[in-house]
């Protein structure tokens, strides 16, 4: 059997890697996955210990390869990544020094306060598209470098490098050679500016960032370094570079103005590409950079929803309802409607276009007859309607409105959250035949620099055809569904506000 011009695509997620070895056709040759660990040492602190993603990345990525084998000529590495978790690694040794820091940690919330208090969020705003929230980099590096001095020392110094977690596996696949990342994971920092596509100088300075530590950005497409053979046991070049929701934009082909996509993971996130052509909302969405057909800077809107798949998991991990995620299928379909149950999973805030960090998972709606069944369509439905949330937000900003929603990560293999999407939004959603068009998306853009495809056209014409799932709810149904769930929002705000009252003695008569 000949062998087939193909591209290791490397997909490290919040929880797990994923590898594909994806073929010239299309064809997914090999994959492999695995989880690794959460570490929560404190309550609303998340982080990873970045050499164990760094084994597990190295594991799967062998195991995919070997499962390829003869079968795929590896032209070049594709790399996609969780976008705003922080790692520093000493520079010679290339060990880490402090556990990666995680988009979903929230021990940064008192110097987002202290810099708004300083009346600093509209500059930011204005420099990065970005709000001041935990969720970005920026302020972890500054709690890092306020309560490990020596690290800022040795940063200053040029002894530690940071980096998103594209950057460590860049550094790592190529023995040190590389200290880089893409505009993608940069615009996520809090300290890349959007109008010059640079490192800005005052952001740096506001958030105590030494430019020292900084990774060179480069654009998505193009040949960042080569592998190092004693790695992967092949030395081919990382051509291509994205963080994990511009990776799945660009998998979707959404490469030109007007194009959204929603990818369901751990947290659900939808993106609206508006070209080269930078629209500032006022409804709580960010401006980020994105990909254009060649790899290049491009701008969107973007809303980030912290927790959509976690809440299954939680479900299935935390209070066992479930025995898989799929489950939740099953049990969303015995019932006819929610019967008024509905969850707000807010674990760690609301994100876009709300924008709450202080607001708590809340469940509302409960009767003696509530059942696992009403919690799983509870968190399925939550995922639809903080969507439909968000795109409505991005339809009042930028002017257009939504035709059709394109779709991709876990979640979106559910047929039944896939129909009642459809819905509650009143316009068909689109399932590509390969639903993990983040890791598509870094080997397209890993194809292109090294001639596996001519062109974006061709790459997306070798995925296959998409199912599609057209609306068949009423409008009145619609209404209804969404004004229970801004009713549940209200409820999970009003807890996070609520503060003791003065009730006197509480001495009964």
């Amino acid at each position: 059997m000949s062998s087939v011009p193909a591209l290791l695509s490397i997909d490290q997620g919040t929880t797990g890697t994923t590898a594909l070895v994806v073929a010239q056709d299309g064809r997914v040759l090999a994959r492999a996955y695995s989880e690794f660990s959460q570490h929560f040492p404190n309550p609303g602190w998340v982080e990873h210990d970045a050499l164990e993603i760094w084994e597990v990345t190295k594991e799967v990525s062998l195991k995919a390869l070997a499962e390829a084998g003869d079968e795929a000529q590896v032209e070049g590495v594709g790399i996609t990544n969780q976008r705003e978790t922080v790692v520093l690694w000493d520079r010679e040794s290339l060990e880490p020094v402090h556990r990666a820091i995680v988009w979903q940690d929230r021990r940064t919330a008192s110097i987002c306060r202290e810099l708004k208090d300083r009346g600093l969020e509209a500059e930011v705003r204005k420099r990065t598209g970005l709000l001041l929230d935990p969720y970005f980099s920026g302020t972890k590096l500054t709690w890092l470098f306020r309560n490990r001095p020596e690290l800022r020392a040795r940063a200053e110094a040029g002894e530690v490098a940071m980096g998103t977690v594209d950057s460590w596996l860049i550094a790592r696949l190529t023995h040190g050679a590389v200290h880089a990342t893409d505009h993608t994971n940069a615009s996520r920092t809090l300290l890349y500016n959007l109008s010059s596509q640079s490192w800005d100088p005052e952001l740096l300075d506001i958030l105590e960032v030494p430019k020292e530590v900084l990774p060179e950005v480069r654009r998505s497409s193009g040949v960042f370094g080569h592998t190092h053979g004693g790695e992967l046991g092949l030395e081919v070049p990382v051509a291509g570079v994205a963080g994990d929701q511009q990776s799945a934009l660009f998998g979707q082909g959404c490469w030109a103005e007007g194009l959204a996509k929603n990818t369901y993971g751990t947290g659900s996130f939808l993106l609206l590409h508006t070209g080269d052509s930078r629209v500032e909302s006022h409804s709580g969405l960010l401006t980020t950079m994105a990909c254009d057909e060649v790899g290049g800077p491009a701008y969107a809107l973007e809303g980030s929803v912290f927790i959509a798949g976690a809440a299954i998991q939680w479900l299935r991990d935390g209070l066992g309802i479930l025995d898989s995620a799929q489950d939740s299928e099953d049990f969303a379909r015995t019932l006819s409607s929610n019967e008024g149950v509905y969850f707000v999973p807010a674990f760690v805030g609301l994100g876009a276009p709300h924008w709450d960090p202080h607001a708590r998972g809340t469940l509302v709606g409960l009767t003696r007859g509530s059942t696992g069944a009403h919690l799983a369509r509870a968190a399925l439905e939550a995922m639809a309607y903080s969507t439909s949330d968000v795109i409505h937000a991005m339809e009042r900003d930028s002017g257009v409105a939504t035709r059709e929603l394109r779709v991709d990560g876990g979640a979106a293999m559910n047929d039944w959250l896939m129909e009642f999407q459809a819905g509650v939004l009143g316009v068909p959603v689109r399932r590509p035949a390969l639903v993990e068009t983040t890791a598509l998306g870094a080997a397209g853009l890993a194809g292109l620099s090294t001639g596996v495809w001519r062109d974006a056209t061709e790459f997306m014409g070798a995925l296959g055809d998409a199912s599609v799932f057209a609306p068949s709810m009423s409008g009145e149904e619609r209404g209804s569904l969404l004004a229970g769930w801004k009713r549940a929002l209200d409820t999970a705000k009003a807890w996070s506000n609520w503060e003791p009252q003065d009730v006197g003695s509480g001495a009964s008569e």
